[in-house]
């Protein structure tokens, strides 16, 4: 058995020391600085997401597109309804296998995520250059190993 006291860090007075919360405070900055920078395109973030993941891979169900993105099926129902009602993605009516509606990236989907793209990739640089680059394998390594411990 794993004695958990023997492990924790120790406590502090202020919040903002804690991991979590340094951790939600730089989510929330990238989320800010996302929307800024997609709103010039007319995207939201999770619109954005699920037009990067369909990108990758065309025919992704309304779940598949949720959990990539990190949203509920609804939410992922009103964002699907967006992208479908500018013209960025295509989903049949119906399908023949299943309850599961495919959708694909119309050819103003690809433009436009293609365009929103290099926007996207310079925020991401822009906190990777933050992080000296002897350190970012660790860092990158660190950040997926909290993950998997949540995950559990």
């Amino acid at each position: 058995m794993h004695d958990a006291s023997s492990s924790q860090a120790p406590p502090t007075a202020d919040v903002t020391e804690r991991l979590g919360y340094r951790l939600k405070r730089t989510a929330a900055a990238l989320r800010t600085a996302m929307d800024r920078a997609l709103r010039e395109y007319g995207l939201t973030v999770p619109q954005y997401a699920c037009l990067e993941l369909l990108d990758q891979r065309p025919g992704l169900s309304n779940a598949e597109l949720a959990r990539g993105t990190f949203v509920t099926r609804q939410s992922m129902n009103v964002v699907l309804r967006g992208l479908q009602d500018a013209g960025l993605i295509t989903r049949p009516a119906t399908t023949d296998h299943g309850r599961a509606l495919p959708a694909h990236l119309t050819r103003e989907g690809h433009r436009r995520l293609a365009t929103a793209r290099s926007a996207v990739y310079a925020i991401d640089q822009r906190m990777t250059d933050a992080v000296p680059e002897q350190r970012l394998t660790q860092l990158l390594a660190d950040l997926d190993r909290m993950t998997a411990a949540l995950d559990k």
